[in-house]
C-alpha cells in the first residue's frame, strides 16, 4: 500500500480516538505511533530520534521542582490570598489566578505555571464549592496567550528562536505587545464564557474574613531551598543562548540539584511527575513524524503557501491562520518544528522576519484550540482527570474555538500593521 494512503490512515484513525475519548490519549498516542513503526512509515532507530527529548525533559525537570515546590505549603498559601484578594468571588477569583498563570506564563514557561497553578486552583475550587474545570480552562487559554510573549514561555518559541537565531528580547519586543492586547481582551470575554459556570448559592459564599495564611507554609527551609532553585533556572533560561545549554539541560540541572540539596526522597518525587503526559508526546511525536515522512504535511502547507502567488502580506498571514488550524489538529510543537524549514526556504525569496512572528503568534494561539493543541493544555487536563473532574475534547472545544478565534483576529491587525 501507498506510505502516505498508511500513514495518513494511521494518523486520522489515532486522533479520531483521541478527539472521541474511545480509549485514554496516551494510549492512542502511543498506539499510533507504534503503528507508524510496525506498517514501515518509520524505521524504529529514526522514530526513537525524532521525538524531542528536550520537551520531554523540560516538563519533566519542571515537574520535579513544582513537586517538590508544593510539599512546602506555598500553593495553598497562594490560593487563600488569590481568594482573599477575590473577596471570595469565583469569577474575580477566576480572573486573579488567569491574570497570575499569563504572566508567570511568560517569565517562566506555560507548562511549569500551569503544574504550579492547578493543585492551586483544585483547593481554591473546593473551598468555594464549585467545579474548578472553568478555571482550569482559563488558566489554560491565558497560558498560551501569556507563554507567546517571550522565548521561554511557549516551546513553539523555543524552537523558532533557535532555529531563527531571535533572543529573549526580540520575543518580549515583537510578541509581547499583542500578548498583553489579546491577554486584556480575554480577560473581558471571561464574563461571557465563564461567569454561568461560576453560579454559586449565596448562602455557601465563603467569608474570607475566616481564612488564615499564617500556618500554611508548612517547611520554611525546603521552601527557600527550592525558591532559590526555582530562581536559578529561571535566570538559565532567560540567560541560556549565553551559556549554550538547552532550557531542558537547565530544567533537568535544577531538579538535580534540589534533590541533591534537600535530601528528599526521588521514589516519593518522581512518582508524581505525569508520566502519562510526557509518554503521550513521545507518541504524538512519533506519530506526527510518520505523516511528516511521507510528505503529507509538506503537500499541504507547499499547497496552501502557493495560494498566495508569492505575496509577502498574504504568505505572513496564511501563515497566521495555517498554523492556528494546524497546531489545533496535531499539537503546536512538532508542527512548528515541520514548519521552520518551510520558512526558512521562503526566507530565500521574501523578507523572513514577519514570516517567523506569523509562525509563533499562530503556532501559541492555536494550541487554545484544542485540548491536544498545546502542552500546557494536556498537563492540566491529566492533572483535573487525576483529580475526580476530568475534561472532555468536546467541552473545552466550546471555549477554546472563540478565544482562538478572537486572538487570530487581534494579532492578524498585529501583524499587518506592524510588521507588512
Amino acid at each position: 500500500m501507498n506510505p502516505m494512503w498508511l500513514a495518513g490512515g494511521i494518523f486520522l484513525i489515532t486522533y479520531a480516538l483521541i478527539v472521541t475519548e474511545r480509549v485514554h490519549r496516551t494510549v492512542a498516542a502511543l498506539l499510533g505511533g507504534f503503528a507508524m513503526i510496525v506498517v514501515g512509515v518509520l524505521p524504529q532507530g529514526h522514530a526513537l530520534e525524532v521525538v524531542d527529548w528536550n520537551v520531554i525533559f523540560l516538563l519533566m525537570g519542571m515537574m520535579i521542582i513544582a513537586n517538590v515546590l508544593r510539599e512546602t505549603g506555598l500553593f495553598q498559601w497562594v490560593a487563600i490570598r488569590a481568594v482573599k484578594l477575590g473577596g471570595g468571588s469565583p469569577f474575580r477569583t477566576l480572573l486573579i489566578l488567569s491574570l497570575i498563570t499569563a504572566i508567570g506564563s511568560a517569565f517562566l514557561d506555560n507548562v511549569t505555571m500551569v503544574v504550579l497553578v492547578a493543585p492551586v486552583t483544585l483547593f481554591i475550587a473546593a473551598h468555594l464549592s464549585v467545579s474548578p474545570v472553568p478555571f482550569l480552562i482559563a488558566e489554560i487559554l491565558a497560558a498560551n496567550i501569556g507563554g507567546m510573549a517571550t522565548l521561554i514561555g511557549d516551546p513553539p518559541n523555543i524552537l523558532i528562536g533557535s532555529a531563527a537565531g531571535l533572543d529573549f528580547l526580540a520575543f518580549l519586543f515583537n510578541t509581547g505587545p499583542i500578548s498583553l492586547v489579546i491577554l486584556l481582551a480575554f480577560l473581558g470575554l471571561s464574563w461571557f464564557l465563564f461567569k454561568k459556570d461560576l453560579q454559586t448559592d449565596s448562602a455557601d459564599t465563603l467569608d474570607v474574613g475566616v481564612l488564615d495564611t499564617s500556618e500554611l507554609i508548612t517547611n520554611r527551609p525546603l521552601l527557600f531551598k527550592s525558591l532559590v532553585v526555582l530562581g536559578v533556572v529561571i535566570v538559565g533560561f532567560v540567560v541560556h543562548g549565553i551559556l549554550h545549554l538547552e532550557p531542558a539541560t537547565i530544567a533537568m540541572g535544577g531538579a538535580t540539584l534540589l534533590l541533591l540539596w534537600t535530601r528528599g526522597d526521588p521514589h516519593h518525587v518522581l512518582q508524581e511527575v505525569e508520566w502519562t503526559t510526557l509518554l503521550f508526546f513521545v507518541g504524538l511525536f512519533i506519530l506526527v513524524e510518520g505523516v511528516v515522512a511521507v510528505g503529507l504535511i509538506d503537500i499541504a502547507a507547499q499547497a496552501a503557501l502557493r495560494m498566495t502567488g508569492g505575496s509577502l502580506p498574504m504568505t505572513a498571514i496564511l501563515i497566521l491562520w495555517l498554523s492556528a488550524v494546524a497546531s489545533g489538529i496535531v499539537d503546536n510543537i512538532p508542527y512548528t518544528a515541520t514548519m521552520i524549514p518551510i520558512v526558512q526556504s521562503l526566507g530565500q525569496t521574501m523578507p523572513i522576519e514577519p514570516l517567523w512572528w506569523s509562525l509563533s503568534l499562530g503556532a501559541c494561539l492555536g494550541g487554545n484550540a484544542t485540548l491536544v493543541g498545546a502542552s500546557a493544555n494536556v498537563v492540566v487536563a491529566d492533572l483535573s482527570g487525576r483529580s475526580g473532574h476530568p475534561i472532555s475534547f468536546r467541552h473545552f472545544l466550546r471555549y477554546g474555538v472563540i478565544v482562538t478565534f478572537m486572538s487570530l483576529v487581534l494579532a492578524t491587525l498585529y501583524v499587518w500593521l506592524r510588521h507588512l
